[in-house]
This record gives structure tokens, sequence and C-alpha cells, in this order.
């Protein structure tokens, strides 16, 4: 669609959904509807609603589970190339939806339109790693020390794959799991955030788009908009073989301890508490320019936000002055996500809000001192009524003090302290439960291999140079600790989403025995 007839009206009309009617947030594979509540989409810069969607209800959770397990059972059998070549399909299916796909993301999410366009091409992108996949994966072979005996590891596809999203990726991660769930074999369950039922509705209609185009069974692409009795259902029915979950630490200690109540697998991206450290040998242009954009970038509601910023006490003053500087010149730039000069959306929920005018009231009573921001901000015209708040920079003179620090809170909030020796910065950098994406700004190889090494970060993501958000799919991604041990997208992902097995073959005639027992 050329640009110039993107408006939001047309956004929604290009992708199937009705701003005027309730839209159907159950999909089966046979047919849309829905019997639970009507829900409104809000869009976030406005606080308008964007279009109504009748959810699922509890019920309806049981024949979503039975139309993808019998849709499996097909897929299963087809071949790991031929799977391939369906998923190359969906991903010029999205392709040619991107521009309105990533508008509508922008719309109902609130992040800037670069970032959801770029969250869209991530889906992308990971579909075109997860055909590469498709003539590679497999297991090894083992040595056997029994005499014509053949070991390998075989693996298969799991079965039905429950995946649960957030609203600041309501299209990117579900992408990660179905690309590489639909790649081993198996069929997806899809239970979006409650706030963002859009995104997943028009997702899903493009996924299945090309099923139907294929013959193939269109259960293997269930949707499931709904609260949290729905959620509750897909994480406790043991016919879900793993429940991929993105959200909180809290819930997602639910959900690992119900599954776990079943025997199921579970795979959790949970909070992400995210420090970047800046040595006094950095480039201190590229650390001010990075920091400003992992601290800022979906107005710090990404899991990989950079929360905390350590800086060496030689050039903190200095440092800081530029940081406020920039953080002030962004002011201006606040505004329409889908505006293209805007840099800063609105916070995705009045929650939201409350949760950062609640983490400065800690922060004042911590002995924190607010250098730029700090405010709800006031915002005129048709943004009136949206959900807005300052970027803000919290001086931290006493970390031990500063407990609320040691929480995430999703929003652009950025704690700024001081250290003196690398090791220090380690600590304070490894001293939150909180495992996922750490950043250190240095020119010192030595420094920087301490900080990747047994004595360094104890994240899961750790960057050099660079910002703890925006990562590639080609590695895996996700953290350590209480973010929840989860990997998805890149690297070996992909075998979290198989069942695996150990087979020896034997093709003597005769008992091969093992570790020199003797039965005789």
């Amino acid at each position: 669609m050329p640009h110039a007839t993107l408006t939001p009206a047309s956004i929604l009309s290009s992708l199937s959904i009705s701003a005027s009617t309730p839209n159907a947030g159950f999909f089966d594979g046979t047919s849309w509807g829905g019997s639970g509540p009507i829900i409104e989409s809000i869009n976030p810069a406005t606080g308008l609603p964007i279009a109504t969607v009748q959810t699922a209800s509890k019920e309806e959770v049981d024949v979503a589970i039975k139309a993808a397990r019998d849709a499996q059972k097909i897929w299963r059998g087809v071949t790991a190339p031929n799977r391939g070549e369906v998923l190359r399909k969906i991903g010029l299916k999205l392709r040619e939806h991107k521009e309105a796909l990533g508008c509508l993301i922008s719309m109902e999410m609130g992040k800037i339109k670069s970032e959801g366009l770029g969250e869209v091409q991530e889906f992308i992108d990971v579909l075109d790693f997860a055909v590469g996949l498709s003539r590679s994966i497999g297991g090894s072979v083992v040595p056997s020390e029994r005499n014509k005996h053949f070991i390998t590891e075989v693996s298969n596809p799991l079965g039905l794959i429950g995946v649960i999203t957030a609203f600041n990726f309501p299209n990117a991660v579900f992408g990660w799991n179905f690309s590489l769930a639909f790649i081993t074999g198996n069929s997806t369950l899809w239970k979006p955030a409650p706030s963002t039922p859009l995104v997943s509705i028009a997702t899903t209609k493009i996924v299945t788009s090309v099923l139907i185009e294929e013959g193939l069974p269109p259960a293997l692409c269930t949707l499931l908009c709904g609260g949290t009795e729905v959620g509750q259902a897909v994480v406790e029915d043991p016919r879900v073989d793993l429940v991929s979950f993105t959200g909180s630490e809290n819930v997602g200690r639910i959900v690992n301890v119900e599954v776990a109540k079943r025997f199921g697998k579970s795979l959790l991206e949970l909070g992400g508490n995210n420090a970047a450290i800046v040595l006094p040998d950095a480039n201190l242009a590229l650390a001010l320019q990075t920091t400003v954009f992992a601290a800022l970038g979906t107005s710090g509601q990404r899991c990989t936000t950079t929360r905390r910023l350590f800086l060496h006490s030689s050039i903190a003053e200095s440092f800081t002055s530029s940081l406020v500087a920039a953080y002030k010149s962004t002011l201006s730039r606040m505004g329409n996500p889908l505006d293209s000069n805007t840099l800063i959306g609105p916070i995705h929920a009045k929650d939201g809000v409350k949760r950062f005018v609640q983490a400065l009231e800690e922060v004042k009573a911590q002995g924190g001192e607010i250098l730029v921001g700090g405010n709800v901000a006031k915002v005129e015209g048709e943004l009136k009524g949206g959900n807005w708040v300052e970027p803000t920079i919290v001086r931290v003179r006493d970390v031990k003090r500063m407990e609320v620090m040691k929480r995430e809170t999703f929003a652009p909030i950025l704690y700024v302290a001081t250290y003196d020796t690398l090791e220090e910065a380690i600590e304070l950098n490894n001293d939150v439960p909180q495992g996922l994406s750490s950043a250190l700004f240095t020119q010192n190889m030595s420094s920087a291999f301490q900080f990747i090494g047994p004595n360094g970060s104890d994240t899961g993501i750790i960057n050099v140079n660079g910002s703890t958000s925006g990562a590639e799919i080609g590695a895996p991604f996700g953290g350590n600790k209480s973010t929840g041990w989860g990997r998805e997208s890149g690297g070996d992902s992909w075998k979290q989403y198989c069942r695996w097995s150990s087979c020896t073959l034997n093709w003597s005639n005769e008992l091969g025995m093992a570790q020199g027992v003797k039965f005789e």
C-alpha cells in the first residue's frame, strides 16, 4: 500500500479489521468467533478506542486445543524442507502487509513507526532463519563402544505450543515462537495480551491465509484473545506440550509452577533490569548515543531497555550533563507514533503511568535526585487523552538505599550512579534479581573479555560497545536468574520445540553390553 494512503481507517481495512463492529478474537481453524466479553482496543497516544474485539471464553480454549492437536497430526508428517517452503510463503505474505501491520502495531501498542515496522521485519527475519533450518535441523551421531551399534539423537515434533505474549512486542515474540515451532512440526495456540488483540487478529489472518492457499489445516495457528481466565486454561491444560510465556516475573513464577505441576515444558521471558557501564577509555559519543536509544526506545517499555547506568567517577559529571541535554532535546519530539518526526511515544496503558508516578515517589523517599523529567507530561490537542510521561533521569548517590532501582519499572526512568573500578561496576550490574541484558563501553580488550567471562556480567545477553536493546535474531534471546532462563529466536533455540530421543540401533546378531558388563 502506498505510504500516502495510510490513514488509521485504511490501516484497519487493509488488514480486515473492522472499526465499527466487534472483531472476532477466537479462531479454531474452522471459523472466527468468540463468546467471551467484548473489549476495546485503546490507542495509547489518544486514549480513544480503535476497535472492539469479541474475546474467547474458557470453554473455547478446549475447542481450539482439540483443533490444533488434530491439525498437528497432519503437519508432523510433512517433511522439514516442505515445511520450510510454507514458511517462505508466509514471509512473502508478511512482506506484502508489512507497512500496514507495522502501523497497526504503532497505533495499538504506542511504539514509533520505525519500531513498529522493525517488529514486523523481525518476524520476517525469523521466518527466513527457520526456512534455513528446514534443511539443517537434526541431531548428532555418537560413537558406540559396542560392535555394530549406531547411536544417534533424533528430534521429533513436540506437539502443541501455547504462546502467551506481552503488549510491548505484540507481533515479533509470537513470530519467534511460531516460526521455530512450525518448522519443527508443531501447531500453535496464541493467547495475546488483552490490550493488543488487533495485532494478533491481523497477524493470524495473514498466516492462516497462506495455510489455506497451501491446502493445510488453518488450525495449525489458532488464536484465543482474552484475559486471565483464558490464559490460565492454556497454562493448566496437559494437552499444551510447551507454554512460552512473556510477561512479568510475578505471573511467570505462577506459570512456571503450574506447568511444572503437570510435567509440561515452559519457556519464560520475564523481567529485565538492564545496566550499561561506561569506562573512562570508552568512545563517549558512542556511549551517549547508544544509551539514549537504549533507555528511551519504545518509551522505556522494552524488556531490554537500559534502566541503570554506571559511570566511572572521573567522567560522571560531564557525561551526565551531556545525557541530561540529550534527554531535554527529545521532549520536542514526543508525539503521534505514526509521525516520522516522533522519537518518544506514549506509555502503553494508564496503569503504566501510575507505576511511573509511584516509582518516582519511591525515588524521592529513598534519596534520589531527579535531574530531568519526573512528571506526567502535558500534551494538548488530539493527544491530550493519551498516556504521556516525561523521559526521566535519576541521580543515585546511595545504590544500597535505592531499593526501587532493583525493580523493573516499565517506563522511561534511567538511574545513574558512579563507580571507581570495573569489578565494582560488574558487582553493581549483577546485584539485581533479573539477568537479561547488559552493556559495557570500553576500548580496552582486557576489560571487554573480563565482562563476558566468568567474573563478568551474569546476563543472558551481553554487549560491548552496543545497546542493551535491539538484539538481532540470529543469536538466542533470553535471560538468566528471575528473567526465566528461556531462550528464543536464534541459535539452538529450535531444539526446545522438539521431543528428543537418544536412539541406539544394533545391527549385529549379538547382545551388546557396555561398561564391561557381562550377563552369561
